[in-house]
């Protein structure tokens, strides 16, 4: 009876699994059913169940399920003696496991946000492309972003104080509500940023922010140098408003900082997407990339310094494996560039100034 039982969640799971996959291949269908229909009032729905917290939800949830799955793992032996009790083998009763666990996982996680990984995304809502660029493209755009990373940052007072976190995520609901203004897809509602739990893991690890789709909360790390903050709360914004890949996350929050007039978060958009379209010049201009980051005033490389000594002080050898899984995560969600996905953000500007002619 409990074999049946089994067998049957297994079939339903493994349908609805199928059905997803199934939906997932047609970006349009995606887009247009979907991101554009059922997600939003998901994310909002979910925002508003735990945006009240001031502490990460999500955060305390991951840590019960590692001790959850350590208890699990520990009394490991007392499940096996329950399957040979019931005549069922050793391999069957894992692999069984695994497969309920997986799949629940993997429905909750499309349902919920996942399935934006494969709409058509901010490319079409804005009406660019990420076409290939050319050596002269990757240095007009060094050279505007160069230019504004320079301005805002000596329009910021010497020295600068910073908002305190609760300051800081309200300001950057305003830099949305700027750029909603011009783009209403960027319309964001009901406020649930939160100060990661776990961001002295982060500073080993490599990771200044993540968004939790099972409950709708975006993280940022508030040990990382300040001047980071303000761009990537912003890209977590841009993760709960429905984009799930990492340069479409980038772009959005480039879009609300160009319309923002508040200038910490101007300032820390711009520099970190300076910093990207500068890394993909040194791949084929090492000289101009390097002239370039020598232009920058001497404040800003007082920042990058800050920035280096901080990653210096957390290097460890565990950080690159975990690049590389999240590099492996990001490629099964149609990133093939794995962790370089962050990168290609710079298509996208060079598209946008094509298009619009400024940055």
């Amino acid at each position: 009876m409990v074999i049946n039982k089994k067998i049957w969640i297994n079939g339903i799971l493994l349908l609805l699994v199928a059905g997803i996959h199934l939906f997932s291949r047609n970006p349009a269908r995606v887009e247009s059913a979907y991101s554009n229909t059922l997600y939003p009032w998901i994310g909002r729905i979910l925002r508003v169940l735990w945006g009240w917290s001031p502490v990460s939800i999500g955060d305390i949830v991951y840590g019960l399920v590692v001790v959850w799955l350590i208890y699990r793992i520990v009394y490991f032996r007392k499940t096996i003696r329950c399957w040979r009790s019931a005549g069922i083998p050793l391999w069957k009763g894992i692999a069984g496991k695994v497969f309920r666990g997986m799949a629940v996982v993997y429905i909750l996680f499309n349902l919920l946000w996942g399935l934006n990984y494969n709409r058509l995304g901010l490319k079409h809502q804005v009406g660019i492309s990420r076409a290939e660029y050319t050596e002269k493209d990757l240095l007009v755009v060094n050279e505007l972003l160069l230019q504004e990373v320079n301005r805002c940052k000596a329009a910021l007072d010497s020295p600068y104080t910073y908002p305190r976190r609760s300051e800081l995520f309200k300001r950057a609901v305003a830099v949305y509500d700027a750029a909603a203004d011009e783009h209403p897809f960027l319309s964001y509602r009901h406020i649930s940023l939160k100060p990661s739990l776990w961001g002295w893991i982060g500073n080993y690890s490599g990771f200044t922010g993540y968004y939790n789709p099972f409950t709708g909360e975006g993280q940022t790390n508030t040990l990382v140098p300040p001047f980071l903050q303000p761009f990537i709360a912003c890209h977590e914004m841009a993760h709960q408003i429905g984009y799930a890949r990492e340069d479409e996350a980038n772009f959005a929050a480039f879009l609300a900082v160009h319309h923002s007039s508040d200038m910490l978060f101007r300032y820390s958009g711009y520099l970190d997407l300076f910093l990207y379209a500068n890394r993909n010049l040194f791949e084929v201009n090492e000289d101009s990339a390097l002239m370039f980051r020598k232009r920058l005033i001497p404040a800003v490389q007082a920042d990058l310094m800050e920035w280096k000594r901080f990653a210096e002080a957390h290097r460890n050898p565990i950080a690159p494996w975990i690049s590389w899984l999240y590099g492996k995560y990001l490629e099964q969600n149609q990133q093939p560039s794995g962790m370089r996905s962050y990168d290609q953000v710079t298509a996208y500007l060079i598209s946008y100034y094509k298009k619009y002619g400024k940055l």
